[in-house]
């Protein structure tokens, strides 16, 4: 049998902050389209999935976070083919850092309710952002315990 690459998807952290039923998200481009997702982005090397999920959560936003519980885990393939195994994390906004500037690849940051982000005319990033919503309304919500880094 012939070698074959292994398949290695590239993990990715996300952040559900919510703040008097409204979820902070940014607004980003994805193949050339305005879309909302939640404060996100990749594992770096060396990093535990909780500091990448408060480090993204702040290059995005500029919103200090804590880190409060975990949702879970996706898998999704993106619109590009690439499959993301995507962490999910509950977090609260704790203090907005005007001293810093966003990622440049970050259009704008909204606050926006459940209803506002379904009636949005600005499409999700992947159906995932809506997803981990609603397991966060749900409570489905687990301890920081389950998240490990040795």
């Amino acid at each position: 049998m012939p070698d074959t690459p292994r398949f290695l998807p590239h993990t990715t952290v996300a952040t559900v902050i919510e703040r008097s039923g409204q979820f902070l998200l940014v607004e980003e481009v994805s193949q050339g389209i305005a879309v909302l997702n939640q404060p996100a982005g990749h594992l770096e090397q060396h990093e535990s999935l909780i500091d990448a999920a408060a480090r993204e959560t702040l290059e995005e936003t500029c919103w200090h976070s804590d880190i409060t519980a975990y949702l879970g885990v996706t898998i999704v393939t993106a619109q590009n083919g690439i499959c993301y195994l995507r962490h999910s994390f509950v977090a609260t906004a704790l203090e907005f850092d005007n001293t810093l500037t966003r990622d440049s690849s970050i259009i704008d940051t909204h606050w926006m309710s459940r209803e506002a982000l379904v009636a949005s005319k600005k499409p999700l990033r992947h159906g995932v952002v809506l997803d981990v919503i609603d397991r966060y309304i749900a409570g489905t919500a687990v301890s920081l315990d389950l998240v490990r880094h040795l």
